[in-house]
């Protein structure tokens, strides 16, 4: 699969949910607290402009993150802001424009060289498996607010992937030691085929359609509504910690919010 192309893809769903929207519907509250649409989308905005900026400025980036507040709340609110105070037609532009000038230099971007990023440097694709990440559960969030149900593809296998590689973010956000144990993570994409991760014998399993997996590390579902299944004391604690991204980890969804429709 080529996640230059799949997160061109993710991102042209997300802007088709918000491309014919009234001044009403972006105002329409999201499951995130406090965010409308029009938060979500200036928060997409905000993050793929910095990744852009990492992808095409090293040295720009670099300053602008040297002087982020060690407060991740307050960072998250001062990128929103320039964003948030445009119009929604403003928004709409700015948005596709940030898009689209990402998804071409992350394209763009030598594949061996890593770019410089929050943490540590990523390599090009693995910025671009993180903005489809971004783009999955915040296009969830419009999705659930418009009452929009988007179709899952394969393109979710870069989402899995990038969730299996930093399936210890959740300890970090709570503050907890990293278990030393290798999971086993069998995912079903919902081209029917399996992606399985980890030693095929360990005692602590993850499975689950790709869907709910992402649902899950995305924290726009609780584990009690999807179709995922821990075996291990280990992970099942982890169902409770699941997140792929850095910072917080928000107090996600609540039991029940979400429940699958009978049969």
């Amino acid at each position: 699969m080529d996640v230059m192309a799949d997160l061109v893809a993710d991102g042209d769903v997300v802007d088709a949910m918000v491309a014919d929207l009234d001044e009403d519907g972006w105002s329409t509250p999201t499951p995130s607290v406090g965010w409308t649409v029009k938060h979500q989308v200036a928060h997409l905005s905000a993050t793929f402009r910095l990744a852009g900026l990492a992808a095409t400025d090293a040295a720009g980036f670099q300053a602008l993150v040297a002087n982020l507040s060690p407060d991740f709340d307050t960072n998250v609110k001062m990128a929103m802001s320039q964003f948030l105070a445009d119009p929604v037609k403003v928004l709409l532009l700015r948005w596709r424009h940030e898009k689209e000038t990402t998804e071409k230099a992350l394209a763009a971007a030598p594949a061996g060289q890593p770019l410089p990023w929050l943490v540590r440097p990523l390599p090009p694709s693995m910025l671009a498996a993180a903005g489809m990440m971004e783009l999955f559960g915040h296009g969830q969030d419009i999705a659930d607010a418009l009452g929009v149900i988007r179709e899952p593809t394969d393109r979710l296998g870069h989402i899995v992937a990038f969730a299996v590689r930093t399936w210890d973010f959740g300890y970090e956000s709570h503050g907890l030691p990293t278990p030393d144990v290798a999971f086993r993570f069998e995912i079903t994409a919902p081209s029917g085929a399996q992606w399985n991760f980890g030693p095929a014998d360990s005692s602590q399993r993850i499975s689950a359609p790709a869907e709910d997996f992402c649902l899950l590390v995305t924290r726009r579902r609780h584990h009690s509504d999807l179709a995922v299944t821990a075996t291990g004391d280990e992970a099942q604690r982890w169902l409770e910690l699941a997140q792929a991204y850095r910072g917080p980890a928000g107090p996600g969804r609540e039991p029940g919010q979400f429940k699958r429709p009978e049969g």
